[in-house]
């Protein structure tokens, strides 16, 4: 079997579909015909950041820690470490354990790490009492942990320096042999992290050196160029502040920016903005002085602050499924759009121009066609239970096991791929099927596409149905 499956590869990986990293992929079938209004968040969606970024963040909040919390000094040994982390990871408040947990609520063994080192598998499954997490602590809807939930999903690219920080800090009490409490931990880090933001530290800094941070700004402006050729309409919805992102959109798109967009909405408070009803809109000057007057229109040209998505709606008339909504933020910028208001919504995941690389090479293809042939194999063949034959099945299993570890390995070598454990969805994969209509590297693979194009998802058979139907390329012609 062996030898036959071996000389039957080259023909498998042959046949292999290369995908096209600047595909756009659809989770639920959606027609751009239909779009009328288009809206963005603006960090990681209009404006992407280089990895400078995160090292700016994970030492000014290193520091922090040092100066406000007294944390040891010691910790300025440790710098950010690129690669390291992976968006989608939960961590265990109580436990200070970082790790991918599967659509099933499943712990990938081999991916829960305390600080920067691997917690062994039997230690896990003891602490867990097998792999599964619970439902009641697993993180809430937004992803946090609140109201008992133990669990905190780390689902923004943002949140990839607080990570890192949180392991490092650990791995100082540790190899120091320092007594601490993990929540108190959690909670400085988090404090640390969001001060960064709050007090417009990391925005300072990336407005004084915008060219050292900001990364495509062509394809951005080119995309919202070509929607606005088109006669769309526009409007941005961030929580960043006005002067932070009209420095951005400067540098991206000109001073003329505000011309493009509709409507514009600074410092929105997500996802509140799509929940409290409470929030009136406030007009804010260029040079940020609050208004007190009532906004009975949202115009065109002038900035709001805060708000709330049923005064927009009232107030704009922009309803249900002529909408499409792009952001990052799975939760804060995509969940409530669509389960509550029917908006499309895209999701601008950059990993995925990384994952698909490697997933077009010669020796991932490789692997995974040996990989789901040996799995076949020992699906057909577990019924032969003559000695013999359960020896050559259990050097399938461990040649399976060392296969399965080697393509988590390439994607990254501690927690693997942002979408899959071994082959199961991961929990970030289930959510973002669940929330975002399509999906895509960045705003630019817009520009692949005119603006009639309708977007099909695979039909993907389900477990009890015959693969019949060819597949549908990925490659936009």
């Amino acid at each position: 079997c062996n030898m036959y499956l071996h000389n039957n590869l080259k023909f498998y990986i042959e046949r292999a579909n290369f995908v096209n990293p600047d595909t756009i992929f659809a989770n639920n079938q959606m027609s751009l015909q239909d779009i009328e209004i288009y809206g963005f968040d603006y960090d990681y969606t209009l404006a992407f950041y280089s990895s400078h970024l995160h090292t700016l963040i994970f030492n000014i909040a290193r520091d922090i820690l040092i100066h406000e919390h007294r944390y040891p000094e010691g910790l300025r040994e440790y710098d950010y470490i690129p690669n390291f982390v992976i968006r989608g990871l939960h961590y265990d408040v109580q436990k200070a354990l970082l790790m991918k947990i599967d659509a099933f609520h499943y712990i990938q063994l081999g991916t829960v790490y305390r600080g920067l080192n691997p917690v062994p598998e039997k230690e896990v499954i003891a602490m867990y009492e097998g792999s599964h997490v619970p439902l009641e602590i697993m993180s809430d809807f937004y992803g946090k942990s609140s109201h008992g939930h133990t669990m905190k999903q780390f689902m923004d690219i943002f949140s990839l320096p607080e990570m890192t920080l949180l392991s490092c800090v650990s791995d100082y009490f540790m190899k120091h042999n320092i007594d601490y409490e993990p929540v108190h931990l959690y909670k400085d880090v988090k404090e640390a992290i969001g001060d960064v933001h709050v007090r417009g530290i990391m925005y300072r800094a990336v407005e004084a050196d915008i060219e050292k941070y900001i990364c495509y700004a062509e394809q951005t402006h080119a995309v919202l160029r070509k929607l606005s050729e088109n006669g769309k309409k526009m409007f941005l919805i961030t929580n960043s502040p006005f002067d932070f992102v009209d420095r951005g959109m400067n540098y991206i798109v000109g001073k003329d920016w505000r011309d493009l967009f509709d409507v514009v909405i600074v410092q929105a408070d997500k996802p509140g903005f799509f929940n409290d009803r409470r929030k009136p809109f406030r007009r804010v000057t260029d040079k940020g002085v609050l208004l007190w007057d009532r906004i009975h229109h949202l115009e065109k040209g002038q900035i709001y602050k805060q708000g709330n998505l049923y005064e927009f709606l009232r107030l704009t008339g922009w309803r249900g499924s002529k909408v499409l909504y792009f952001g990052d933020h799975i939760y804060s910028d995509l969940a409530d759009l669509t389960l509550k208001h029917g908006w499309r919504t895209g999701a601008i995941i950059p990993e995925l121009r990384k994952e698909i690389k490697i997933m077009n090479t010669e020796e991932y293809v490789h692997t995974m066609t040996w990989l789901q042939a040996l799995t076949g194999l020992l699906e057909h063949m577990q019924v032969h239970r003559d000695s013999a034959s359960q020896m050559v099945i259990q050097q399938w299993i461990n040649e399976r096991e060392e296969m399965r570890l080697r393509t988590k390995d390439i994607f990254n070598a501690q927690f693997g791929s942002l979408f899959r454990t071994y082959h199961n969805p991961t929990y970030f994969t289930r959510r973002l099927s669940r929330f975002a209509d399509i999906y895509m590297a960045s705003l630019s693979c817009l520009l692949n596409y005119d603006l009639q194009h309708t977007f099909y998802p695979r039909r993907t058979p389900l477990q009890h149905e015959s693969p019949i139907w060819p597949e549908q390329t990925s490659i936009p012609l």
